[in-house]
């Protein structure tokens, strides 16, 4: 999914929700691939009620790999990620997502 360089400034403090629907968090930042010149991860911090902040226990947030952004708009979708267990269709578990806890 492209972002051009206009947009890039525009991800800051979006909302971010999961396919399920569930809220995540806003984006506190973003990580770059400088060599290829693409997006490699958003830095998402939880807010308190969200989804991701079961899954962080006392981490503040998350970094999800680009690949797992299905849509960025007025808000930014990502997959729908579950702690552990066997996911349900179009879910992922934590591990096989590659998050990294922040």
């Amino acid at each position: 999914m492209p972002v051009s360089v206009k947009d890039i400034n525009e991800m800051f403090g979006k909302d971010v929700f999961t396919s399920k629907g569930y809220y995540a968090g806003k984006i506190k930042d973003l990580e770059f691939d400088l060599s290829r010149f693409k997006i490699r991860a958003l830095i998402i911090e939880a807010s308190s009620d969200s989804v991701l902040a079961s899954m962080l226990g006392g981490k503040r947030g998350i970094i999800v790999p680009y690949p797992l952004v299905l849509a960025v708009g007025d808000i930014v979708i990502i997959k729908h990620v579950i702690p552990s267990g066997t996911p349900a269709e179009g879910e992922i578990t934590e591990a096989e997502a590659g998050l990294e806890k922040i």
